[in-house]
Order: structure tokens, then sequence, then C-alpha cells
């Protein structure tokens, strides 16, 4: 069992910089694939970003990766993801999640373990 827990979010102006984070509990977070997710009002959740277990591999979306990085620090049991130059169409409530599969994957249903989101709101 993991449970996970965002924190980060807010309001920013269009441009600007956030980076969320997402503690998990147990002592297994490394044995996890990571990924960050959004779920725009009126739209399905949609993938952003994952990194291996190890944190030496990464992928991000097109719609984002020249603006947001992932990362992990195993010892701290934290996932990060660094969202720079943000534009209002990056609304979304931001949820992490853990997959236990070997590889990283970006459908949602085949992660195992999700947290409750943080809502991000950037301004025009």
């Amino acid at each position: 069992q993991v449970q996970l827990v965002e924190s980060g979010g807010g309001l920013v102006q269009t441009g600007g910089s956030l980076r969320l984070s997402c503690a998990a509990s147990g002592r297994t977070f490394s044995s996890y694939v990571m990924g960050w997710f959004r779920q725009a009002p009126g739209k399905e959740r949609e993938f952003v970003a994952a990194i291996s277990r190890s944190g030496g591999s990464t992928y991000c979306a097109d719609s984002v990766k020249d603006r947001f990085t992932i990362s992990r620090d195993n010892a701290k049991n934290t996932v990060y993801l660094q969202m720079n130059n943000l534009k209002p169409e990056d609304t979304a409530v931001y949820y992490c999640a853990a997959d236990a599969s070997t590889y990283y994957t970006t459908s949602p249903g085949l992660y195992d373990y999700w947290g409750q989101g943080t809502q991000v709101t950037v301004s025009s």
C-alpha cells in the first residue's frame, strides 16, 4: 500500500513557475514508477510526465516537455514536477500516481495508487 500526498499548487500568472511535490508513505517508494497527471473541468485525466524507479529515465507529454521537468528523490520518498512558463491551458487539478510496473505508462488506468490532487490555476 502506498499513500500519496501532493502539495505546491496555487494561483500563478502566465509565464510563472510552480513546483509540485508528492510525498509517498511506505518503504518501497523506489520500486514504483511515478507519474503526474492533470484533469481540467469537463475533460479527461491527461498524462503529464513519468519517471522511472531509479529516476534515470523521464518522459513528458509533448504539450509540456519544454516547460515541465519531473524528478524524484528516493531518499525522501518524494517526486517533483517543476513547471515553468505556465500557460492558462495548464490550469487543472494535478495528481501524482504510482505504478508497480517496471516501465512507465501514459495510461491512468494502469497506475495503482493516486494522490488527492492539488489545484493549479494560471491566470492570463
